[in-house]
C-alpha cells in the first residue's frame, strides 16, 4: 500500500455515486490521489463536489471529469490531461489503480407481449459497449501510454446477474458476464507486466443503480434474506476489500470474480 506521499494515482470510471464513490474515498484515504470520470447533470454534481472536497480533504488530489465514459473521443481528451498531470509530478507516478464501476445499461426484457417493451439491438449493444467493453478501451489506452505499469491493479465491478436471471437484467447480466470475460483476458495478457486484473463481485447493495431495475425492493429482501452475515452488502464493504487488494502482497491474486458479499452468493439457490 502506498505511503502519503506517493505519487501514485487511482482512475475510477463510475466515480460519483455506489461503489465507484466509496472506492475512490478509500483509496484516498489510503493514499492515493484520484482521477474521477463521472456522468452527471446538474442535479447531481453538488454530490461530486462533496466526493472531491473528501479527497482533498484527506490531502489528496482529486482531478474528476463529466464526461461519457464510453465516448472515444472524450477518453482521449481526459487521458490526454492526466497525463500531464502525472508527467509533472515525475517519472515514477503512475496510475496504480483503475476501477471500471460504470453502470448505464437498459433495463427490459428480451421477450415481451408488447414488441415496444422489449430491448431493441441499439440498447443491447450500447450496455454491453459501456457495461463491459468500455474496460477493454481505457486499459488498452492506459497501457498504451504507460500510465500503469508492474505493481498495477485493475478492478471491475460485477454483480449476481452475470450468473442468475434477474427479471429486466438481461442486457446487463449479459453485459457483466462478458466483463468478466474481459477480466480473465486482461490478467493474462498483463501478466508479463506485472498487472493484475480481478473482478469483484458485491452483494445486493442499495445503490443508485440498483434502484433503476424494476422490483429493486424484492432483491434487496430476497438478499437480506439470504445473507449468513445477515445484512446487506454496503459500497463500504467492497471499497474495503479493493484498498487490501491494493496492497504489494496481492500480486499473485489475478484473473478471479471475487464476492465481497458476507456469504450470499453462496447461499443463492
Amino acid at each position: 500500500m502506498p505511503e502519503h506521499n506517493t505519487p501514485d494515482w487511482a482512475l475510477i470510471l463510475g466515480a460519483s455515486s455506489g461503489f465507484g464513490e466509496a472506492c475512490s474515498l478509500a483509496l484516498a484515504a489510503a493514499g492515493f490521489n484520484i482521477f474521477g470520470v463521472h456522468l452527471d447533470r446538474q442535479g447531481t454534481l453538488p454530490n461530486v463536489q462533496r466526493i472531491k472536497g473528501e479527497i482533498e480533504a484527506a490531502g489528496r488530489k482529486a482531478v474528476f471529469f463529466n464526461i461519457n465514459a464510453a465516448d472515444a473521443e472524450k477518453r482521449a481528451v481526459a487521458l490526454n490531461e492526466m497525463e500531464k498531470v502525472i508527467t509533472e509530478e515525475g517519472q515514477n507516478a503512475q496510475i496504480r489503480v483503475v476501477l471500471h464501476s460504470l453502470a448505464f445499461g437498459s433495463l427490459q426484457d428480451f421477450i415481451a407481449t408488447d414488441k415496444k417493451q422489449e430491448l431493441t439491438q441499439k440498447q443491447i449493444e450500447m450496455t454491453v459497449d459501456v457495461m463491459a467493453n468500455s474496460l477493454v478501451y481505457w486499459v488498452q489506452d492506459v497501457a498504451r501510454r504507460n500510465l500503469i505499469r508492474e505493481g498495477g491493479r485493475i478492478f471491475a465491478m460485477t454483480s449476481s446477474g452475470s450468473h442468475r436471471v434477474i427479471p429486466k437484467y438481461g442486457a446487463v447480466g449479459g453485459a457483466k458476464a462478458l466483463l468478466e470475460a474481459h477480466i480473465r483476458q486482461l490478467a493474462a495478457e498483463l501478466a508479463p507486466r506485472g498487472i493484475t486484473a480481478n473482478a469483484l463481485r458485491g452483494g445486493v447493495t442499495n445503490t443508485p443503480a440498483l434502484q433503476k431495475i424494476p422490483g429493486n425492493d424484492k432483491l434487496l429482501e430476497h438478499a437480506l434474506s439470504l445473507n449468513p452475515s445477515k445484512r446487506l452488502t454496503v459500497p463500504q464493504d467492497v471499497a474495503a476489500a479493493l484498498v487490501a487488494l491494493t496492497a504489494p502482497g496481492t500480486y499473485w491474486i489475478t484473473g478471479n470474480v471475487i464476492n465481497v458479499d458476507g456469504g450470499e452468493d453462496i447461499m443463492a439457490g
